[in-house]
């Protein structure tokens, strides 16, 4: 049987609750989103405490702003890469994580968006990092989950991505669906280093994944992704 998986809007971040035998969590969402939080937990019908780990994708304010709220609600374990970790023990825009823009609209949006989002989102709570994720990645076998976290650098340095057997991969901002990121699903607009992006996109690949969740706006195939490295390399 397939895992259910189960989005949650907190903010400018898609966060994702994944039950399988286990629970896990996928992204901590903007600053001050607890109560929405605490709200989707009781619509689904979740106590806190079924949640065991919580896997940050990457150190950027929207994605941990209300992480340690969260945290401290349900009691579960948080796991971040070791190269984003001083993103979530500082609760700051770490300047080597600031991110570049690419192509027309991704260096727009680096000029004007990237200062936006800083602007409204300048900090977040600082929380405590409980398990440091290596480059060889995790099996989440223990915590009851058919899949892994696997090493994705190219949005940051230290992005992760959480790869299920059943083909869905939940990529952070490794793919984008969601103006005014994008109209259309595809490749992200705002990178560290966009050869890493291709990297780890082929990596997933290899894997067979076959279903995106972005951190920022809704599903779609990985033919998606798959055109756009295709069209890149032409």
């Amino acid at each position: 049987m397939s895992p259910k998986i189960f989005p949650i809007s907190l903010g400018f971040n898609d966060c994702y609750l994944i039950q399988d035998d286990g629970i896990i969590m996928v992204d901590g969402g903007a600053p001050g989103k607890i109560d929405e939080f605490k709200a989707s937990l009781t619509r689904l019908g979740f106590k806190p405490s079924d949640i065991e780990l919580i896997i940050v994708t990457h150190g950027h304010i929207d994605h941990i702003g209300s992480l340690k709220d969260i945290k401290e609600f349900t009691g579960a374990k948080v796991a971040i890469h070791r190269l984003d970790k001083d993103c979530v023990e500082k609760g700051e825009w770490v300047d080597s994580h600031k991110p570049k823009g690419v192509g027309r609209w991704g260096r727009m949006l680096g000029k004007i968006g990237v200062p936006l989002i800083m602007w409204l989102y300048p900090e977040a709570p600082a929380t405590e990092v409980d398990l440091i994720i290596e480059d060889e990645g995790l099996s989440l076998i223990d915590l009851g989950v058919s899949g892994r976290v696997v090493y994705t650098p190219g949005h940051t340095i230290g992005s992760l991505s959480v790869a299920l057997d059943s083909g869905e991969v939940f990529v952070g901002d490794l793919a984008m669906n969601k103006f005014p990121l994008r109209r259309r699903p595809g490749l992200p607009v705002l990178v560290d280093d966009l050869r890493k992006v291709r990297e780890s996109w082929k990596q997933l690949l290899e894997l067979g994944v076959e279903k995106v969740y972005p951190g920022h706006g809704q599903p779609f195939s990985i033919e998606v992704i798959k055109k756009a490295i295709a069209n890149e390399m032409d």
